[in-house]
């Protein structure tokens, strides 16, 4: 497995590509803008793309969907669909529509290659926020950050539950990998020991 950072859009998303490049597969995450650009990258993995994955609605990291699945056609794209609010037009500003998106929730999995992408539903950032597990690895949208966590005061957002949902990511065993929406990636090992955001939650303290 390889997971391959690019920053993309107008606020500086992180959009992975994650490889298996055994199979020759990938998938790629949060691809909120630049879109030739993530589909030049794709092709520099030689690897061929099988689903977009999205860690959640907003237009930072949803941005460049529609346009990659139209260079690719027929590959899904995954949101969960309480990050998708119909007819609503103030919503819509900060959740752009995603045609054509399939929702994914708690529990559920992607087949990247020969990898597993584990859904984790995360809320609190927005009400679908999700963290994709795959091996030693997590990517975590705007849930947990290197340092901080994500903010909670956008529609849907919820300091309650994204203290939860930290807590649930501190108490996974493992020192796994953790590659945020935006800025460095880290390690959970490290935030369970400076984070404060992470170690409030920990102790239950929300």
């Amino acid at each position: 497995m390889e997971i391959k950072t690019l920053e993309v859009g107008p606020i500086g998303t992180n959009c992975y590509i994650l490889c298996d490049g055994q199979a020759k597969a990938c998938a790629v995450v949060d691809p909120g803008g630049d879109a030739a650009r993530v589909a030049s990258a794709v092709k520099d993995t030689g690897c061929a793309p099988c689903a977009i994955l999205l860690t959640h609605g907003h237009y930072d990291h949803t941005g460049g969907a529609a346009e990659l699945a139209a260079r690719w056609p027929g590959i899904p794209i995954y949101l969960n669909r309480r990050d998708v609010y119909e007819g609503d037009a103030y919503l819509q500003q900060l959740f752009p529509p995603v045609p054509g998106a399939r929702s994914y929730d708690e529990g559920d999995t992607v087949a990247v290659g020969g990898l597993t992408v584990e859904v984790l539903a995360t809320p609190g950032h927005s009400e679908g926020s999700v963290t994709l597990r795959c091996g030693g690895a997590l990517l975590c949208g705007d849930t947990l950050f290197a340092g901080s966590c994500g903010r909670t005061d956008f529609p849907g957002g919820s300091v309650q539950k994204i203290m939860a949902s930290l807590k649930r990511l501190g108490g996974l065993p493992g020192d796994l990998r953790v590659y945020p929406g935006h800025m460095e990636p880290s390690t959970l090992d490290r935030e369970r020991r400076v984070n404060p955001y992470l170690l409030q939650a920990m102790r239950g303290a929300f």
